[in-house]
């Protein structure tokens, strides 16, 4: 892929009241969508159209993502531009664009390498490179461990797990377990509570010996019932009261058992992956091959 040419990506059609944003990048554009995505979020009642432009390593991109900006400042307000660029030419080009153009890392290097009394690397993509390899391994192997363990699906190796989420169908338990495996490198399994490990008072009998590793997840019964909707419309499985039965039993079980749990009707799959780091003290084990990382 020719590199000079800019792909945009996750644009939203235009509305009246929506504002232009723009994530400008010389690499993959994560960075500048997280770090940026968590500015705006302090504004809810604003309306954004999101563009990710990733790979603007030149000065012709450059040039190509000014006239692209350019044309959306002339249909309204000057859009918002967040850009991790490290190169200063081009950082420079993109400054002639009819924005606001928030630098996300130029400030902080040139402090950096004061404190550090060294210059900064102008080896692109560095934030996400695969960096220590041995990390970088663990959080493939995390993954792998994470796929094998979704939904219940094998009891193998449980003794490893770093966490186990339990909570009934559809209440976030895979998004939340991938994001702990992809981020931070833990091994996650998750159950699903079903009728049959009802109505006993203990833990499902796979999962007792490790129930210091248990952290359960609960909803309200009408977002419960909405989402199963989607899935499986008009069922007895989606009925409000079978998810108010479902989730009543799943709370008093993590009552009688201490299992810590959270809502997930309103948190972020990052909000939960947090407050189960912080819950069960993630941050402070050490691996051999992986640290807990903020």
């Amino acid at each position: 892929m020719d590199k000079s040419v800019p792909l945009v990506t996750g644009s939203v059609p235009a509305t009246a009241a929506a504002r232009a944003v723009y994530f400008v990048s010389d690499s993959t554009g994560i960075t500048a969508e997280t770090l940026g995505s968590a500015l705006l979020a302090n504004f809810p009642a604003m309306g954004f159209r999101r563009h990710t432009i990733p790979f603007v390593d030149s000065l012709a991109g450059a040039h190509a993502v000014v006239t692209d900006i350019n044309r959306a400042a002339a249909d309204g307000l000057a859009p918002i531009v967040f850009t991790t660029v490290k190169d200063a030419t081009v950082r420079r080009a993109l400054t002639r664009a009819k924005a606001v153009l928030i630098d996300l890392l130029g400030g902080h290097l040139v402090e950096l390498e004061k404190a550090l009394g060294t210059t900064a690397s102008e080896q692109l993509g560095q934030f996400h490179g695969v960096g220590d390899i041995e990390h970088y391994f663990a959080r493939m192997r995390a993954v792998e461990y994470a796929i094998e363990h979704d939904d219940g699906q094998s009891g193998r190796a449980l003794d490893q797990a770093d966490v186990v989420i339990i909570a009934p169908s559809r209440c976030g338990k895979t998004p939340t377990t991938m994001y702990l495996a992809l981020q931070y490198g833990l091994l996650v399994a998750n159950y699903p509570l079903t009728d049959d490990d009802f109505p006993t008072d203990g833990l499902p009998a796979s999962l007792a010996p490790f129930a210091a590793r248990c952290f359960g997840l609960t909803t309200t019964p009408l977002r419960l019932s909405q989402v199963r909707h989607e899935r499986r419309p008009n069922s007895t499985y989606a009925s409000l009261a079978q998810c108010t039965l479902e989730l009543r039993r799943a709370e008093d079980l993590y009552r009688r058992n201490r299992v810590p749990y959270l809502n997930s009707a309103t948190k972020s799959v990052e909000e939960m992956s947090a407050v189960i780091m912080q819950s069960l003290r993630l941050r402070d084990k050490q691996h051999p091959t992986r640290e807990a990382r903020s």
